[in-house]
């Protein structure tokens, strides 16, 4: 949609239990073709190829429904490169799973992500109407996007001093117990005072759902990380779960995590410059840089600073 380059994908979720694309990958797809006005072939759910060719992409207010708890802020995220360098506003309000494992939570696009957007010249306000946990979903956010004529380039090779910590547990439709006993795992184990844990009530949600979320704010960047409930899954391994993640992002000395850095490197290189310190590549991130070597003429560096964290830089 940034470039107006059509595209083929193939072998779609090949590596799967279920392969092809899902409930929450086909509203992204037709989310994507709706506001570009592509012209798509493949867009079933199980659809394992599909092509699209985008033509202008139209700003304005729409409404998408993922009609399971499949991710609503993965559709969000489909859409955004290309409307925050759009020609006017957009109000989008999606619904479906709004904490989902395996996709950035709505926590993770309010604090970390989005405030380094607008960094470079838009600007994106969220606001969370109902958290959808799964499987009953039914979340729905709105946001709100004013765009810029063009992405600034971003410099974040420091995270600074940290200036606050926060660990929430928030439960919809369960016992506060579990909260109570995620939050005294990340007092045992992060040694963090009462006045740091905090326990939430997600009210109004559709179905039962938990999630713990640790918030650090530096001076340059804010991180967040995240523990999933599970039917069967004691809450002490909820909370270990961000606690490890928390851990290896303070040893690193980076300004971006893991799942940071994959969410920064398509704005940086719209951009066309821009450079941060991470604490680690996935996977999912080397092939993001594959994906973007593609579609955009810009040279990007990956050099090791030391064993635990990475410089990223991009430029012409």
């Amino acid at each position: 949609m940034v470039t107006g380059t059509p595209v083929r994908i193939e072998n779609v979720r090949a590596g799967r239990r279920k392969p092809g694309l899902m409930r929450q990958h086909l509203t992204a797809l037709r989310a994507a073709a709706h506001i570009s006005s592509a012209e798509v072939e493949g867009d079933e759910i199980g659809s394992t190829a599909f092509s699209f060719s985008p033509a202008e992409v139209t700003s304005g207010t729409h409404r998408f429904a993922v009609g399971t708890a499949g991710s609503a802020t993965l559709v969000l995220q489909t859409i955004l490169p290309a409307l925050l360098i759009a020609d006017k506003p957009s109000e989008i309000t999606i619904e479906g799973g709004t904490h989902n494992p395996f996709a950035p939570p709505f926590d993770f696009l309010a604090k970390s992500f989005l405030p380094l957007v607008n960094r470079m010249g838009p600007t994106v306000e969220v606001e969370l109407v109902r958290s959808g946990f799964y499987p009953a979903g039914g979340g729905e956010f709105i946001a709100r996007i004013t765009p810029a004529k063009h992405l600034n380039p971003l410099h974040l090779n420091q995270r600074g001093e940290l200036k606050s910590r926060v660990a929430k547990a928030v439960v919809a439709n369960l016992s506060g117990d579990i909260a109570k006993r995620e939050l005294k795992q990340v007092k045992k184990k992060l040694g963090w005072s009462e006045d740091e844990l905090q326990i939430r009530d997600a009210k109004g949600s559709h179905g039962p759902g938990n999630i713990l979320t640790l918030e650090l704010e530096h001076d340059h960047v804010s991180e967040v990380f995240t523990g999933f409930g599970e039917v069967g899954r004691p809450a002490e391994a909820v909370a270990n779960q961000a606690i490890q993640q928390c851990q290896r992002y303070m040893k690193s000395g980076a300004a971006a995590g893991e799942y940071l850095t994959d969410q920064l490197m398509l704005p940086l290189a719209i951009a066309g410059g821009g450079s941060f310190t991470s604490a680690g590549l996935s996977r999912h991130a080397t092939t993001h840089l594959d994906l973007i070597s593609r579609f955009l003429d810009i040279e990007v560096k990956v050099v090791a600073e030391d064993r635990t964290k990475q410089r990223i830089s991009f430029g012409p």
